[in-house]
């Protein structure tokens, strides 16, 4: 796990230093164990690496014998398995990224199609003159481009490219709405001008500081379900998320888990217990002091079934006012998803802990048909279906100045792409959380918030085995009457019947409503004097909406608003956070 970043020209001259070293000082976070750089001709390349893999020699950029050369973000699952493949590559390291440079070195631009695992790549090919990039097919790594007159650049964080002075000043009006709307953002375009992200599984080719070239590897496969009985559907569940968990287990250095006390995180951490002699060390969040959902019940019941030391995180009002300017901060791209707060207090004690490494669930749902909104996408308008997302944040609250006509066209966009082929209504909502929601929010909010503190994180249900089995079930393997994720439930119920994986669903609930309602008084007039609220909101709404910050819809329009004040005050104005919310909003009006 890593931060990558570089340049090339259009003119062909050497990239500028000030350039290169601005992008390494503003990803310095993503790699703390050490930094390297390659400037050949027109192109550089710059790394700065958390050690996981190959502690001793795993230093980056990695060379061919021809002089081309690698920088990598992420972790190849089965490097292992690729060198057995190619042995008469001339390896130099133990690390995992060298196998990605053998197979460009056999496979030129199609290198990408046999990894496994999380990744975020850049070669620079001097005999070809070319530079190369990829993103994993789920875009668990993220990756930024620029183009301007001085030719391309890229980066694996936003504010990188911003630092060396890619990109206009935003926030880009449609990415700004999506944001208020959906709480993230979506496909390419992202909220600063000219940066764009390479779409989860895209392979660009960029010669002479231009893109000439695109391809594209699916996460998810073509065509309807495969018939499969829910024996067999569970015998291979069980053989191909073993492989993926021990899989997603390499590592050089200690590794622990996210656990919530749900389905998703508790199939993951009784799959490591198979797989590991020692405890595995689980970490969970709880909100003390409020009337949210307390998950530590479920989570204590699973952790003591598998022998699990489980460490216990409360969150609190203070350490809500406390963090989030730094959260903001740390989320340029940005995610107003409140579950960035209690991801933000895991990761910090996880590293506390010496952690660098920890499995979590992610992914769970959208493979195997967990939240209760596709069960509604299955069913005809007739009998009370609906599309997904059909209402922003901020429909019907009077609050906004500006045009919200459009907010839904990124969503109804990715529908388009999804439908056809076969697909049941069930994949195709599946398969438009995959496209956007869950790179652009939670891989963004997992990325952004564990590398901050130097801890990388590894989603074995995002796999490309466990995908290609999880996307092809019949529709009854996954929705059954109200149940969601039926073949994993029924899987869990057999590993680990203390999980109780039929039990009620309570949801995960972070009370950041309740924590403004609080404040609602002091955060009301400073959240309105902000001047990327004061200009997107009608006079008097910010103090309205915070006066009935108690109530659902009310709340949860004052904490995007909120994360949004941050968010401005650091990426907009560019002022480093400093202080508690109270100081932060203070000094930004």
């Amino acid at each position: 796990m890593c931060g990558i970043a570089g340049m090339m020209t259009k003119d062909g001259t050497r990239p500028p230093q000030t350039a290169i070293d601005a992008m390494l000082a503003a990803m310095a976070h993503r790699g703390p164990d050490g930094t390297g750089t390659h400037i050949a001709g027109d192109t550089a390349l710059a790394h700065g690496r958390l050690s996981i893999i190959d502690l001793a020699t795993g230093d980056q950029p990695l060379f061919a014998p021809d002089g081309t050369a690698l920088i990598g973000n992420g972790e190849i699952y089965n490097y292992v398995e690729l060198r057995q493949k190619q042995p008469d590559f001339p390896y130099r390291t133990k690390s995992d990224c060298e196998s990605p440079l053998a197979l460009y070195v056999r496979d030129g631009a199609d290198f990408a199609n046999d990894l496994r695992g999380m990744y975020a790549i850049a070669i620079h090919d001097p005999g070809a003159k070319r530079l190369v990039l990829a993103r994993d097919p789920f875009g668990i790594k993220p990756l930024y481009y620029a183009e301007d007159t001085r030719g391309f650049a890229f980066a694996s964080e936003p504010q990188c490219l911003r630092a060396a002075g890619f990109g206009g000043e935003p926030p880009e009006a449609n990415a700004r709405l999506e944001l208020l709307q959906l709480q993230f953002t979506t496909g390419r375009d992202t909220i600063f001008p000219g940066i764009h992200r390479l779409v989860p599984g895209e392979t660009l080719i960029v010669h002479a500081g231009k893109i000439v070239e695109r391809r594209r590897r699916e996460a998810l496969p073509a065509g309807a379900p495969a018939a499969k009985s829910e024996r067999d559907a569970a015998y291979e569940f069980d053989r191909v998320f073993e492989e993926s968990v021990r899989l997603h287990q390499r590592s050089d250095v200690p590794y622990g888990m996210f656990l919530s006390g749900g389905i998703d995180s508790s199939a993951v951490l009784a799959m490591m217990a198979r797989l590991n002699e020692r405890p595995v060390t689980a970490f969970t969040a709880y909100f003390p002091e409020t009337g949210a959902a307390d998950e530590r019940a479920a989570a204590r019941r699973v952790a003591m079934a598998a022998r699990a030391e489980l460490i216990e995180v409360p969150v609190t009002r203070q350490d809500f006012l406390a963090d989030l300017p730094a959260i903001a901060a740390a989320m340029d791209d940005p995610a107003a998803d409140y579950a960035i707060v209690p991801t933000w207090a895991l990761a910090r004690m996880a590293r506390k802990r010496g952690f660098k490494v920890v499995l979590s669930g992610e992914g769970g749902d959208e493979l195997f048909g967990g939240y209760g909104r596709y069960r509604s996408a299955m069913r005809p308008w007739w009998m009370g279906g609906r599309a997904m997302r059909r209402k922003g944040s901020f429909d019907g609250l009077d609050a906004l100045t500006i045009p919200a006509a459009a907010w839904r066209s990124g969503i109804a966009a990715a529908e388009s792409l999804a439908s056809g082929n076969g697909r049941t209504r069930l994949q195709v909502a599946q398969a438009v959380d995959v496209a956007d929601w869950l790179p652009n929010d939670l891989l963004g909010k997992l990325d952004r918030c564990l590398m901050a503190h130097g801890v990388e994180g590894r989603t074995p249900f995002l796999d490309p085995a466990v995908a290609d089995f999880a996307f092809r079930l019949p529709d009854t393997l996954k929705v059954r009457k109200r149940w969601g994720k039926f073949l994993l439930r029924k899987w869990l119920s057999t590993a680990l019947p203390e999980a109780n994986a039929f039990a009620p669903k309570q949801g995960f609930t972070v009370p950041v409503q309740s924590w403004i309602a609080a404040d609602a008084n002091r955060l009301g007039p400073l959240v309105a004097a902000n001047p990327g609220v004061a200009e997107i909101v009608k006079p008097g709404a910010v103090l309205r909406l915070f006066s009935a910050a108690s109530e659902k819809r009310a709340g949860f329009a004052c904490w995007t608003l909120l994360f949004y004040a941050l968010w401005h005050r650091r990426h907009v104005r560019c002022m480093a956070p400093s202080g508690d919310v109270f100081h932060a909003l203070d000094t930004a009006r």
